[in-house]
């Protein structure tokens, strides 16, 4: 008996490492095989690795192990694995219903199942669901517990509920990092920077060292606001603490510094980081051709295809924003056939809109007709200005498709700019009835076009919206 157990033990010490290694279903069916031969699927630990190995190569694969490995009903073990794996993939859905099954057998739930749940009810922003489940958790007893509270308000902050969010932070009797974390990144996620920051006062006072987790959402407060000073703060307690700038905590620096303004600052951080995903390049190819820099773009994202990175749709984007300020049309053309045709992206309505900006900019404004005209979708209201506004610059070289201007007014009937920009552009063709009775429209619906603004931090300060009317 004793040597069988050193045996077990021995081999439950290299299931990681044998798992980790095992990249094919055949490998695991494997490891499957050894885990019923050796009775180690009686095991918590062992089951949690073996299915989440599993689950990775394959959910469906993972679900059948867990229906197959033990007799009916499994046990909770077994059931809080196959939850999460659920949970943390693309099906999280899926994982509710598992809870729903668990639920008819009977089988007492424990502190690891509501966890796993919530985090699927927060990954599908499935409020009601999640609502639920915390009846359920202090109907179980399951309140004071700190690794459920915690999942309590991650569910109900990233579903954007930051007053029930804010409701469980507040009754609970200890907090650690992760609670300050999520309360914090709840209040980012929902536009309310300033109260992230207060929390994060309230986190020193309470003696609570951030983590890097907390640090990024900092720096996104940062970003929101436009608040360069205090994000170089933020960079400063990176740097003293030594803080390891990790892929998300990097990106979060370059993101903060060219949101506000320092593009130099961004490049020297983005240089610096020891590894990047593809996320890190996106967006300093991003931050260069906002910052008119599109040559730079351009080379950076020549980079990224040299070091073995597959671009998305985002990194796209960039790109042909940046052929566009440079008026490469023949190259921007080039990219854009490069999506679909080797790439297999869906073009979108963000790489449509960026040709028609290239293309009108250019001068050839009848192409970016045609291009409008050919498009999958119904252009937005962001292409459809960008397109009458060049119309009227060239002095309507084309025949304008009124289609375009309604469909703007039927897009956005309270916005001002476009009833003006529509007369506008009629009072070139010298169609004076339609500028009136646009003008009527806007006087009886009291619409009045908002001049053009800026933020401007003075002395660690945002001053207010600046009309370029005023400058």
């Amino acid at each position: 008996m004793y040597k069988r157990d050193v045996c077990l033990s021995t081999f439950s010490r290299h299931l990681q490492p044998l798992l980790q290694r095992s990249t094919t279903i055949s490998h695991l069916h494997q490891i499957q095989s050894l885990l019923l031969k050796t009775a180690l699927h009686q095991d918590p630990s062992t089951i949690a690795q073996f299915i989440s190995s599993l689950s990775s190569i394959s959910i469906d694969c993972a679900r059948a192990a867990f229906d197959h490995l033990w007799p009916s009903p499994p046990p909770i073990f077994a059931w809080n694995s196959i939850i999460r794996a659920y949970a943390k993939g693309l099906r999280p859905s899926e994982a509710i219903a598992m809870f729903v099954e668990l639920q008819r057998t009977g089988i007492r739930h424990d502190n690891f199942t509501y966890p796993f749940v919530l985090k699927a009810c927060a990954s599908s922003c499935l409020v009601e669901e999640g609502r639920m489940m915390h009846c359920l958790v202090l109907k179980m007893g399951f309140g004071s517990d700190s690794f459920v509270r915690n999942a309590l308000l991650h569910m109900y902050a990233s579903c954007r509920e930051i007053g029930f969010a804010r409701r469980v932070f507040d009754e609970m009797g200890e907090r650690d990092v992760v609670s300050w974390s999520s309360m914090i990144g709840g209040y980012v996620s929902c536009k309310r920077p300033v109260e992230a920051l207060v929390v994060f006062q309230h986190m020193k006072v309470a003696n609570v060292k951030p983590n890097s987790v907390t640090l990024v959402s900092l720096l996104s407060a940062c970003t929101l606001l436009g608040s360069l000073s205090m994000g170089k703060a933020i960079h400063s307690y990176i740097a003293a603490n030594r803080v390891d700038l990790d892929v998300a905590l990097g990106t979060a620096l370059v993101v903060m510094y060219a949101k506000c303004g320092d593009i130099e600052k961004a490049f020297n951080v983005f240089t610096s980081m020891n590894v990047k995903n593809l996320q890190s390049w996106t967006v300093m190819i991003s931050a260069f051709a906002d910052h008119g820099r599109p040559k730079d773009a351009i080379s950076l994202f020549i980079q990224m295809e040299s070091r073995g990175l597959k671009p998305d749709s985002v990194s796209f984007t960039a790109l042909l924003c940046a052929c566009s300020h440079l008026g490469m049309v023949d190259e921007g053309r080039w990219y854009f056939n490069q999506i679909e045709n080797v790439y297999h992206i869906m073009p979108t309505m963000e790489h449509y809109g960026c040709m028609v900006d290239m293309f009108e900019r250019a001068g050839l404004v009848e192409e970016a007709y045609e291009f409008l005209r050919k498009m999958p979708m119904q252009p937005n209201s962001v292409i459809l200005r960008s397109f009458i506004g060049a119309y009227r610059h060239h002095g309507g070289a084309i025949h304008l498709d009124e289609d375009f201007m309604k469909l703007l007014i039927e897009i956005e009937p309270d916005i001002g700019a476009n009833y003006v920009l529509a007369a506008n552009v009629s009072a070139v063709s010298a169609r004076w009835n339609d500028v009136a009775q646009l003008r009527n429209t806007m006087s009886e619906k009291g619409l009045k076009k908002v001049p053009g603004c800026s933020w401007v931090e003075v002395n660690w300060r945002n001053m207010g919206a600046i009309s370029h009317q005023m400058v």
